[in-house]
Parts: C-alpha cells; sequence; structure tokens
C-alpha cells in the first residue's frame, strides 16, 4: 500500500469525520449496513474531491459478525478473522483514555483513501488490543455493535476521546469535526477541556467551558428516526465508566437530564445539524424540538455502486462521469439495446451468483425483484406475503424474489422474519421462485442492486432516514418501487423515475401499523403496471431505466452531497 508520510499529511488544516463504522472495502469488515458504507462513501468522493478530511473509527478485529443460515433459515452469527496488517501500516503513537478509573492504551492503524484525481483521505481505526492492557480492556475494540451498554460506552470512549486525542499526538490541527452519529459524541467533552479556561475574580480561581468555541468546531449528523437508534446511557454507569471528565450537572445540561443521550450531547455542542434527507429532517425536528436541523439528502459514491458492464456504457458515451455524475443527465444518447445489453449481463452474473450460494436457479426472462437490506421488523421485509394466494396470482410464472439481509444478534423478531421468508419461499417453490443469499456485504450488495429489475423498499412510515440502497439501483438503470419515505419521497416522479406504495408521505411521527393498505397498493401496482410492463413494452421499460439513470443516480451521489457539506457545514 502507498503510503503517503504524516508529515505531509499535517501540513494543513484538516475536518475530522468521526464514525463508528466505515465501509472502506469488502475485506475490511469494519461495518455493519447502510451507516458505515454511506462513511466510506464520504471518504471515497472527500478523496476525488481533494477535500482536505482524515477520519477515525474503530478497528472492529472481529467485525460485525459472519451470518449462516441453515436450510429454515435459522440464523448463526460468527466472527470475521480478519488480519489489519495486510491492509493498514500500524502507527507508533500511543495515547490513553480513562475507562473504570484506569489508563488504557489505544493505537492506531492507517488505511489511505486514495483517488485517481491523486486525492487522499487517511482513515485511523483506533485499537484497544495493545500489550499492558488488560485482557478484558483489550476486547473493547473487537466487536462492531458487540456487547451490552458498557461495552458500548467504552466504545464510545475510545472513539470520541481517544480519537480527538490519537490526532492530536499525529500533529493534526483540525478545523471541524464531523460526528456521524451520536456514537462519537464524546469528542465533545475532549473538546470541551482542552479548551477550558481559568478566570479570576476576587473571590476564586473558576473554570470557564467554552461550549461556543466547541460549537464553532463541531457538525452532526444523524441518521435514525427511531427512538431506539439514539444511543442513551445512565448516569451512574457513566460515572462508574468515564468517571466525571467534566462536572456531572454541566453534563446533564448537555446531554439530558435522566440519561446521557448521545445525540443531544452532540445537538448542544455543534453549530451545525443535519438530517439525510428532507423527511427525517422534519421527523427529527419533530423528535428534537427547538433544535435547528437541517437537511442534506444523501448519495452514493457513483464509480464504486456503477456495475462494470455500466461502468463500460458509461465510458463510453458519458466520459467523466466518475468524478462528475451531473453528466447522467445526459443518459438519453446512449441506445437502448446498450443499456439492455448491460442490464442483462449484470443479471446474469447476479443469477450465476445466486445458484452458487443457494443453489437456486433462475430464469434471465422473469422480472426479479430485489430486498437487501438489515433484516429488523419495520423494514417489513415481508409485506410483500401479505395475501400469499393474490401474490401467487399476479406472479405466477411472472415474477422471481431474491432476498439478503442480516439480523442484529439480539433482534430475535429480525431473526425469525428471515425463518419465515425460508418457509414462505419453500411454500411458493413451484409457483413463484425465491432465493436467500446469506452474509450480505458490498460485494453481495452491488451484484444486487445491479442484477434485479425493480428494487423493492417497504419500510414502516417514517422510519426510514434516507435508504440509499435505492440510489445504488438507479445507478445501474434499476427501477425503484418503494414506500414513500426517506430519499425516495424527493426521487420519486410515479410512473417516471419508478413507482410509490401507499399514501403520500403526511406524518411527521411514527405510526401505526397499515400493512394491509400498503399491501393493497403494492399488488395493484405489481398486477397492473408493472408486470405488463415489462412483458409487453420493452421500449416503455428501458425509458424508465434511463430516467433512473439520468434524474435519480444524477443527483443522488456523494459528490453532490459532499459538496453540500463543504458549503453548509465546513466553511460556516
Amino acid at each position: 500500500m502507498n503510503l503517503a508520510c504524516l508529515t505531509e499529511l499535517t501540513k494543513e488544516p484538516k475536518i475530522a469525520y468521526f464514525s463508528m463504522e466505515i465501509g472502506i472495502q469488502n475485506d475490511i469488515p469494519t461495518y455493519s449496513g447502510g451507516l458505515g458504507v454511506l462513511a466510506g462513501d464520504t471518504i471515497r468522493t472527500s478523496a476525488d474531491l481533494k477535500l482536505p478530511m482524515v477520519a477515525v473509527t474503530l478497528l472492529s478485529r472481529k467485525g460485525y459478525f459472519k451470518q449462516e443460515l441453515d436450510e429454515y433459515g435459522r440464523q448463526t452469527e460468527q466472527p470475521v478473522s480478519w488480519a489489519p496488517s495486510k491492509y493498514m501500516t500500524l502507527l507508533p503513537a500511543k495515547i490513553t483514555v480513562q475507562i473504570e478509573g484506569r489508563d488504557v492504551m489505544v493505537q492506531a492503524w492507517q488505511y489511505n483513501v486514495e483517488s485517481l484525481t491523486r486525492g487522499c483521505v487517511p482513515v485511523f481505526s483506533l485499537d484497544t488490543d495493545v500489550e499492558g492492557n488488560t485482557s478484558e480492556d483489550r476486547e473493547i475494540t473487537s466487536y462492531l455493535y458487540g456487547g451490552d451498554l458498557a461495552y458500548r460506552l467504552k466504545q464510545e470512549i475510545v472513539l470520541g476521546i481517544g480519537g480527538v486525542r490519537m490526532l492530536h499526538e499525529l500533529g493534526f490541527e483540525i478545523k471541524k469535526y464531523h460526528m456521524n452519529e451520536g456514537h462519537s459524541s464524546l469528542l465533545t467533552i475532549e473538546l470541551l477541556n482542552r479548551f477550558k479556561r481559568p478566570i479570576e475574580d476576587v473571590w476564586d480561581e473558576k473554570l470557564v467551558w467554552d461550549t461556543d468555541k466547541i460549537k464553532d468546531l463541531c457538525v452532526f449528523t444523524t441518521h435514525t428516526p427511531v427512538e431506539a437508534g439514539h444511543d442513551k446511557f445512565p448516569y451512574d454507569l457513566v460515572c462508574r465508566i468515564l468517571g466525571e471528565p467534566i462536572p456531572l450537572n454541566l453534563l446533564r445540561e448537555l446531554g439530558g437530564r435522566d440519561n446521557l443521550n448521545m445525540t443531544r450531547l452532540g445537538f448542544n455542542l455543534s453549530e451545525f445539524i443535519n438530517g439525510v434527507a428532507k423527511k427525517h429532517s422534519e421527523v427529527s425536528r419533530n423528535m428534537f424540538p427547538g433544535y435547528e436541523i437541517s437537511t442534506i439528502t444523501n448519495g452514493v459514491h457513483s464509480y464504486t455502486w456503477t456495475c462494470d458492464y455500466f461502468k463500460r456504457l458509461y465510458d463510453k458515451y458519458l466520459p467523466g462521469w466518475a468524478n462528475e455524475p451531473e453528466l447522467f443527465v445526459r443518459v438519453g444518447r446512449i441506445p437502448d439495446e446498450e443499456i439492455w445489453d448491460a442490464h442483462m449481463a449484470a443479471k446474469k452474473a447476479l443469477f450465476d451468483y445466486v445458484k452458487e450460494d443457494t443453489g437456486v436457479e433462475m430464469s434471465p426472462d422473469i422480472l426479479t425483484i430485489g430486498f437487501a437490506r438489515r433484516a429488523t421488523a419495520y423494514k417489513r421485509a415481508d409485506l410483500i406475503f401479505t395475501d400469499i394466494a393474490r401474490l401467487e396470482r399476479i406472479g405466477q410464472g411472472k415474477l422471481q424474489i431474491i432476498y439478503s439481509g442480516k439480523a442484529h444478534p439480539k433482534d430475535d423478531s429480525g431473526k425469525r422474519l428471515i425463518e419465515k421468508i425460508f418457509s414462505i419461499k419453500e411454500h411458493l417453490r413451484d409457483k413463484i421462485k425465491m432465493a436467500y443469499i446469506k452474509n450480505y456485504e458490498m460485494d453481495t450488495a452491488l451484484k444486487m442492486v445491479s442484477g434485479v429489475d425493480v428494487w423493492l423498499n417497504t419500510p414502516l412510515r417514517p422510519r426510514e432516514a434516507s435508504g440509499t440502497s435505492g440510489m445504488k439501483a438507479a445507478h445501474n438503470g434499476v427501477i425503484n418501487f418503494s414506500v414513500l419515505d426517506g430519499w425516495w419521497i424527493e426521487g420519486h416522479i410515479e410512473g417516471f423515475t419508478g413507482w410509490s406504495i401507499g399514501p403520500s408521505p403526511a406524518e411527521t411521527m411514527l405510526i401505526d401499523n397499515i400493512d394491509t393498505k400498503d399491501a393493497d397498493d403494492l399488488y395493484n401496482k405489481l398486477g397492473y403496471t408493472i408486470i405488463p410492463l415489462f412483458y409487453n413494452d420493452r421500449h416503455g421499460w428501458i425509458r424508465m431505466m434511463q430516467n433512473a439513470i439520468g434524474k435519480n443516480a444524477y443527483y443522488f451521489n456523494s459528490h453532490r452531497m459532499m459538496r453540500r457539506y463543504v458549503t453548509d457545514a465546513y466553511i460556516r
């Protein structure tokens, strides 16, 4: 790996991007899903655009987990064995953080994300597996999202407090700290201590905590409209593990009276706060009244999430597209037959993988729906099975479905959902062919978002903050069929860029289950619009593929997203 020396990297002030997980590449298992993959896209784009950025994350030595599925869809989890030294360079610098009253040493591994534009963003992965630490402390950075509340808090101390100290130790000057979710919010505590100043009056010497200074330095992006997604820690746990790095009354004022709410802590010490879609920001303002929450809608890294068949097509007709995705608006210059040939090649590649992984052989001539995301109840992966008899009437001989996705090890309802899909797959085996690909990760995701015909998304509104997989599908001419939530509210033009499911998105609070109403709309559009268009009007179908590229990929990319962060958040 070609590493630039630290003295070169530290020459100019940087934006420090903190994220608990970062999807750098498929073989580095330091991500679990959308949040980490978005972080990876952010860093890749920053390298493309030559932004002065450094990134900080945790090493996650044993990954998230490797998913195993038996014939009934029962999930078991295995650690992911990987060697950081194969991909990264261990730096000599070490810092310490206080955990449960003892010093815990932290080291950092460096990986440089380098662009063909000659931009470079170093990623520093923090690691407590250091000689001299206790065996318990050496495990703090082992599992992504593993363990209990105490384990999570220890990880967040290493990420937030340890991350600031490591950047300082390495010689970086930081002009902005960007917190990608609340996992890194404790960095604000370290900054408060760094910028506190003594004042003297006639009675006493006191400390002033310069919260305005910290606000000027900090940016916060929130990603979840689900209450459980915001980390909260009881103060007795905080005091036992973290101690009292700032006065407890000040911590309560900044982080919440009853529990330390990491989102609220980040909000209170950030000048700029944003949600990741217009609807999500509206929902977030309702969840956290009194805060100014802006919107920067997510995007995906165009080059990473375009399959090889479409890359060759874009290189031929839209040269420069990878670093200038706005060129997708000219997709009309690509001949229909070449778009279709590229799509069928991607479809074949996916089907070959499906057969290898599951043994299921699928037909390239049949309309294929893809559904892949975290297996959890609110994603409603089973909405399409609300009325199985009706689905059979609509789709028998005309429909195939490919699933993938992991359930969190502690999400029993998510695990049952996978088992349900396996059961229905067996029930429908002679009528509607289905497959479930195990161990969903970045390489599998690219095969799926480029190889299916329709990308299905059915979350319970308004729980989808953004939903970047649909943007990836659009980059490959795959048409979205989705509930109007997250990014799709902004990207959807009915019958032009794709199709909606259910009513328009009027709510700003979490709503009750409306499965029956949404399923009815899904079946009607599938039976009366989507299937007839696919089989009877190839020209019309390809025109929608072009619209997905020219209207959605054109806008929902991380180059546009990062330019917005620069103008709205970083140079304020």
